[in-house]
């Protein structure tokens, strides 16, 4: 293991990439320019009317009557925070990937039981084998938890599905982690009974990284009210009544980001949510395309991201040498595979502003670099 334990200074002085990482992705430059106007107390009107702008914006645009929570905060504060707020002792979760046994990892640090239905990276998670573990529970559960994009493999669940499943049973809600998806890929919340969905700003929502964002249902909120134990900093009760008494959050935000928020949210109304989710099917249907042509799709078949595509290296390209004189000759910046399936796949991030044109600059690149 490396040790980085002495300084390097941070000069600015770096050129700059254009990201096609699953995470964070490209900004408009006028959003970055809203972080840098004058800052001011996050007590004040003037923080109300800007928090009540960013969450009643993000409702309309998730299409959405569930309350929204906005933090600051990276996605990974929903995990714990769901866990804490809605499973008192076992939850049911799904793995198919890095993150979705993250999830689970997390759940258990936090004293909960966790069932696992396990699955091979690469594999999306099935309805029919979650119906399979609530009915064979004589237990039962407090919360299903589920990666919806699984972005170590490039597969999307039928979260859809899975949460018509999850609500013939109505003591148990479902929790869906929509970090690298949420934004670019529709999802109607209320019609499949997902009681908590969460995502991060520097996703699909094409945001500086720093905020975090969670729609709850009203029966996750009163099934937190019932708990012995939830949440300080991301406790539904908390910050929904604080929300709703103050037009505020309970702590001390990231008023820059809130800004940037502001300013991103006017761009994604103005595009409809429904038209954001047919672009990001093109860039996917593109990158899967090309991804086909010269290499190989990791993901099971039908199961594909909309926004992260995670590819084979059929060819047995030296991934990490290829990505680095992209990056050098290019400017632009894709990922390895991650975790045990590196150098073996490859990721693209087709999200947030890019565009299919955008996205054909990156895999010309990549045929040039890489001599297809």
């Amino acid at each position: 293991m490396i040790h980085v334990t002495e300084k390097r200074e941070y000069t600015g002085e770096y050129p700059d990439k254009t990201l096609y990482l699953p995470g964070p992705t490209e900004v408009r430059e006028e959003v970055i320019e809203a972080m840098a106007e004058p800052t001011f107390g996050h007590r004040m009107d003037r923080m109300t009317d800007l928090y009540t702008t960013v969450v009643e914006d993000t409702k309309e645009f998730l299409d959405t009557d569930n309350d929204v929570i906005v933090l600051t905060a990276s996605g990974t504060e929903f995990w714990e925070a769901t866990t804490l707020n809605l499973v008192e002792d076992r939850m049911l979760v799904p793995t198919s990937g890095a993150f979705s046994e993250r999830q689970a990892n997390v759940a258990e640090r936090l004293g909960k039981a966790v069932d696992r239905i396990e699955y091979e990276w690469g594999q999306a998670v099935k309805p029919e084998d979650v119906r399979e573990a609530l009915e064979a529970s004589d237990e039962g559960y407090d919360a299903v938890g589920m990666v919806m994009n699984e972005t170590s493999t490039g597969v999307r669940n039928p979260v859809e599905e899975i949460g018509d499943v999850v609500a013939e049973y109505p003591d148990t809600r479902f929790v869906v982690d929509a970090i690298s998806c949420l934004g670019g890929d529709y999802v109607d919340i209320e019609a499949h009974g997902i009681d908590a969905i969460f995502t991060s700003t520097q996703k699909a929502f094409a945001m500086p990284p720093g905020l975090a964002v969670c729609v709850v249902s009203d029966d996750a909120y009163q099934q937190e009210l019932e708990q012995d134990a939830a949440s300080w900093y991301g406790g539904f009760q908390r910050c929904l009544d604080y929300y709703d008494r103050k037009g505020q959050t309970h702590s001390t935000p990231a008023i820059p980001l809130m800004l940037a928020y502001r300013e991103q949210m006017k761009h994604m109304l103005d595009e409809g949510h429904e038209a954001r989710d047919a672009r990001h099917r093109e860039m996917a249907e593109y990158t899967r395309e090309w991804a086909r042509d010269h290499f190989g799709l990791f993901p099971e078949e039908g199961y594909e991201s909309r926004t992260v595509t995670c590819i084979e290296n059929t060819r047995g390209i030296d991934v990490a040498a290829t990505i680095e004189t992209v990056s050098e000759r290019y400017d632009m910046v894709f990922s390895d595979g991650y975790g045990p399936i590196g150098g073996e796949t490859f990721r693209i991030g087709h999200m947030g502003e890019h565009t299919v044109e955008s996205i054909r600059e990156l895999t010309d690149a990549i045929e040039d670099v890489a001599d297809l």
